[in-house]
């Protein structure tokens, strides 16, 4: 599903309009990396929570030079599901994918 058809679903389920609704969408995920850019992370029960995860610094290999890189340390946004989610998506059964537009 993509932002557009997000909005579309939420603007038919709630009666609002699509303006509406995309500034609505628009503004929670400012706001999340906002929050997370300054380190906090964003707790939403029963959905999940965007955290941070911790990398630590590493040696890396650059194979068209033939050289390593060190990887400074550093942090990378995580989604951790809630259990209802997990359980939710846990009870589709493999193969059940709905087909995408392209």
């Amino acid at each position: 599903m993509t932002k557009a058809e997000l909005i579309t679903e939420i603007a038919i389920s709630t009666g609002f309009d699509k303006t509406t609704i995309s500034a609505i969408v628009e503004s929670y995920m400012s706001h999340v990396k906002k929050c997370m850019a300054k380190g906090e992370n964003v707790y939403l029960r029963g959905f999940g929570t965007f955290e941070l995860k911790e990398r630590k610094e590493k040696v890396a290999r650059n194979i068209t030079k033939r050289s390593t890189v060190v990887v400074p340390a550093h942090s990378v946004p995580a989604f951790k599901p809630a259990k209802e989610f997990k359980a939710a998506v846990e009870a589709v059964k493999p193969g059940a994918k709905k087909a995408t537009k392209k």
